[in-house]
């Protein structure tokens, strides 16, 4: 089943959806954390890679109700050079509230 995830103004259509509650070791908060695979083709590949360069992001799953800022704490690609047409990559991404 495909989760839509907003990260700022970008569509994910991800699947493998998941969100828990995790406590931050330094500030005891507890934080919400999603996690998702999605595909990256190498047409959007350029696009992609500069958005989650930014690092902070508003992310929203209205599935959910979900809307926080948060950042990055994990991500992998099966595929890191997508500039041959055609290539298709599975990325996963960690995504833990910022407050």
């Amino acid at each position: 089943m495909e989760t839509t995830v907003w990260i700022n103004d970008t569509q994910i259509n991800a699947y493998n959806f998941k969100e828990e509650t995790v406590e931050d070791t330094s500030s005891q908060q507890q934080k919400r954390k999603i996690s998702f695979d999605f595909k990256v083709t190498s047409e959007e590949y350029h696009d992609i890679a500069v958005l989650l360069y930014e690092m902070n992001f508003r992310i929203r799953v209205p599935e959910q109700k979900l809307e926080f800022d948060a950042s990055i704490a994990n991500y992998s690609t099966s595929i890191t050079d997508l500039y041959k047409p055609g290539q298709v990559a599975d990325y996963y991404l960690e995504l833990i509230e910022q407050v």
